[in-house]
């Protein structure tokens, strides 16, 4: 039916509710008048009749107008759908504070990274695993998670960013970290590639999602480009695997982590003092701006935690999800009789799973994670595999 036709028909509708609302009233008002006295019957007007049909036009007026105003917005929300962001390059870095600098002897893969984070953000963690593990050296700006000024100058607000500088000596913003692990690892695989020229494999377009809200989401991001040569020693099952557990650490074990180390007041107190110890705010920010980001940030995380626990349909008791994810984890490397899910060495799948894991390490939920799972002698394997490729870790910032 077209909205015209629509249009009419409502109108008829409502014209026929108001004369209808109307007889009925003159229904009521004579039977009133009846049993009050016999005599007293109350003959309706013709302009009563004309007053209704007038405001039932109005009505279905009204609300045709309204629809059509919804459907129009609906419509240009539609053109929006499969919009396609441009990558974004800048000719210089911008002027921001770098706290650290990772600087490893055999980096070799000639590239200047400047990667923008949170310290406790799984998804940043994930970042830094995967450089530190592939012997890459990079600074890192921790970005304020309350008044996020570092990253100011850029159209993209969220947390991990990577720069990377191009061959022509340029800087190219990479966003999401399972893009950021893709796009390295597909240089990894072919150093002679340009940066610049892997981003565009990982364009970002947008789509509504199932609440009918458009957001926007990186293609491919849990693939590699390696052209018509599979990479070294790995089959496309191997690939098919890794995607698959990466695709699971992004989309169902981040998701247990806030409801777990922010179950109550007091372990999401616990875990900010912790991130501020392990994160060096109180040599890299001011005292006020410390506390501010420490109990604003414990405050609203025990909120935010309750509506993901609701949002994913978890347990009552939390703690049993993320069991059941190691326990998910540990079962499948039973299942292959390896010591990481990559076999011998951890691949990307390992690699993100850690990283994720290791935003956790020194809270209540994590201590109570290593005693109730199998977790343990995995999670301290790869760590000494990463923390023995990791490069030298040099602070550029005094305390205040």
């Amino acid at each position: 039916m077209s909205l015209c036709k629509f249009g009419s028909s409502l109108s008829r509708v409502c014209v026929s509710r108001s004369l209808l609302s109307t007889d009925r009233q003159f229904m009521l008002n004579n039977v009133r008048g009846f049993l009050r006295n016999k005599n007293q019957v109350e003959i309706p007007k013709s302009r009563q009749y004309v007053k209704a049909l007038l405001n039932g036009v109005g009505c279905g007026l009204v609300v045709g107008i309204g629809i059509a105003v919804y459907d129009s917005y609906k419509s240009k929300d539609v053109h929006l759908v499969h919009e396609r962001s441009e990558m974004y390059v800048i000719d210089e870095l911008p002027k921001v504070k770098i706290i650290r600098k990772i600087v490893n002897p055999k980096d070799n893969h000639n590239l200047d990274l400047v990667l923008f984070q949170f310290q406790t953000c799984p998804f940043c963690s994930k970042v830094r695993t995967f450089l530190d593990a592939n012997q890459f050296s990079y600074s890192v700006v921790e970005v304020d998670a309350v008044l996020r000024q570092d990253i100011k100058w850029s159209p993209y607000k969220k947390v991990p960013m990577l720069l990377a500088r191009t061959k022509d000596g340029k800087y190219v913003q990479l966003t999401d970290s399972s893009m950021i692990v893709s796009v390295l690892s597909s240089f990894l695989i072919d150093p002679t590639l340009d940066i610049k020229d892997l981003a565009k494999f990982y364009p970002s377009i947008s789509y509504m999602n199932d609440d009918g809200k458009k957001i926007h989401d990186i293609l491919n991001k849990y693939h590699l480009i390696y052209g018509e040569k599979l990479p070294k020693n790995k089959s496309k099952d191997d690939l098919d695997m890794e995607r698959k557990w990466r695709e699971w650490t992004d989309k169902h074990f981040i998701h247990l982590i806030s409801p777990n180390v922010y179950r109550t007041k007091e372990e999401a107190l616990e875990t900010f003092e912790w991130f501020a110890e392990t994160s060096g705010w109180n040599e890299y920010f001011p005292r006020w701006e410390r506390n501010l980001m420490v109990y604003v940030g414990a405050t609203a995380m025990y909120f935010i935690s309750k509506r993901l626990k609701k949002r994913h349909n978890l347990n009552e008791d939390v703690r049993k999800d993320i069991y059941a994810a190691c326990n998910s984890w540990t079962n499948e490397l039973a299942k292959r009789k390896s010591k990481f899910l990559g076999g011998e060495k951890p691949n990307l799948a390992d690699i993100s799973f850690y990283g994720a894991l290791a935003c956790m390490e020194g809270t209540s939920a994590f201590s109570d994670m290593l005693k109730n799972t199998m977790i343990e002698p995995w999670f301290q394997a790869i760590k000494k595999y990463v923390t023995t490729n990791k490069g030298e870790t040099i602070n550029l910032l005094q305390a205040h």
